[in-house]
């Protein structure tokens, strides 16, 4: 597995707010952890050495709270934006990221198995590999099926529910990706998708049957809150 990870810690969290009006959310508590520090106490238990924190808004209490990572275990160095960039675009700004490594936001907390994420992404080959989960959207209406026409009814459906699978906001990344980032401007997961499929590029999902939240919004977090004594064996194994 690579000892390479990069963490998008910069965004402004407004989706979080009054949480995120004093902290950055990337330092919002969820039991008596910052959800960073949970992601970074999981990324050295994995073997990551090394993680690079893309800041901006706040970026001063991520670092005096992180400092270099000796804590941790780990060393932590920072890429200071000085304008929103989007997803994809900080890495642009790092210089030394290596041939493949980690990625992802710094607001997930999931028990992925980051080396099984690694090794389906060295197995397929793959220039870029999303972590993924299921989720299940039901309809709040009755569905009616039409004709051409859309006057005469051919099927009914009630309250029908469709699976999605969705990013959970964890990347591995090849190099390559990294080259075809625009020089300027920001540029997000969204256009990158869409860059990699009109190129054909080997872009492949792992599929993640366990836990994931992305505690972005309030009830998300709220939620996060009420599991995390329940699910902290399983997110943080060694205490």
């Amino acid at each position: 597995m690579s000892d390479r990870a990069v963490i998008l810690a910069g965004g402004k969290g407004t989706r979080l707010h009054p949480y995120t009006v004093a902290f950055p959310k990337p330092l919002v508590p969820v039991g008596e952890y910052p959800v960073l520090e949970i992601i970074i106490r999981q990324l050295r238990r994995a073997g990551i050495t090394r993680v690079t924190l893309a800041v901006n808004h706040h970026a001063n209490l991520i670092q005096a709270y992180f400092g270099d990572g000796e804590a941790w275990g780990l060393r932590i160095d920072y890429s200071r934006e000085t304008e929103a960039l989007s997803t994809i675009a900080p890495l642009r700004l790092i210089p030394d990221l290596p041939e493949s490594f980690l990625l992802m936001n710094g607001d997930v907390l999931t028990d992925l198995d980051y080396r099984e994420l690694w090794q389906a992404h060295r197995a397929a080959d793959a220039m870029f590999t999303v972590a993924a989960s299921t989720r299940r959207h039901t309809t709040d209406y009755g569905v009616l099926e039409v004709d051409a026409s859309g006057r005469r009814l051919t099927g009914f459906r009630e309250k029908p529910t469709s699976d999605f699978h969705v990013s959970m906001g964890v990347y591995v990344v090849d190099r390559r990706v990294v080259d075809g980032i625009p020089p300027t401007g920001p540029y997000g997961f969204d256009d990158l998708m869409l860059d990699l499929l009109a190129r054909d590029a080997p872009v492949y999902v792992h599929q993640h049957p366990g836990y994931w939240l992305d505690i972005g919004r309030p009830d998300d977090y709220a939620r996060a809150a009420d599991e995390f004594g329940q699910l902290r064996a399983r997110l943080l194994p060694d205490g």
